[in-house]
């Protein structure tokens, strides 16, 4: 599956965001979908995920970050409420086919990923 976020862009702290991602190639309605970001300097790091049946947040996100898809549209999103500086980073999102509970925060799980999409939040 091939993947094409966007919607970053520049907020100032406090505000809001939905980046989104688009997958092509196959239906996705079976596979964990994920985001995660890199901050400059730092490691990327979990930030959500949804499956058929849950969704995951990193303790950073939680209350303030909402991730859902569109089956029918072969969408995901991240809407991001209440931004702080250091959620400044690039976000990316990523397909797992073969996903487990266990493993669901771990990029390396996932086989497909997107070309990121910048979000700067000013304080």
């Amino acid at each position: 599956v091939q993947l094409q976020a966007s919607g970053g862009g520049l907020v100032q702290a406090g505000g809001s965001l939905r980046v989104s991602c688009v997958a092509s190639g196959r239906p996705f309605g079976s596979y964990a979908m994920g985001w995660f970001r890199q901050a400059p300097g730092q490691e990327r790091e979990f930030v959500a995920a949804i499956t058929w049946r849950d969704t995951y947040y990193a303790d950073s996100v939680k209350g303030r970050f909402t991730i859902s898809k569109d089956d029918s549209k072969n969408t995901v999103y991240l809407q991001t409420n209440n931004l702080k500086p250091e959620d400044t980073a690039v976000y990316y999102c990523a397909a797992d086919e073969r996903w487990s509970i266990a493993t669901i925060n771990r990029d390396r799980s996932y086989n497909s990923w997107g070309q990121g999409t910048l979000v700067t939040v000013s304080s």
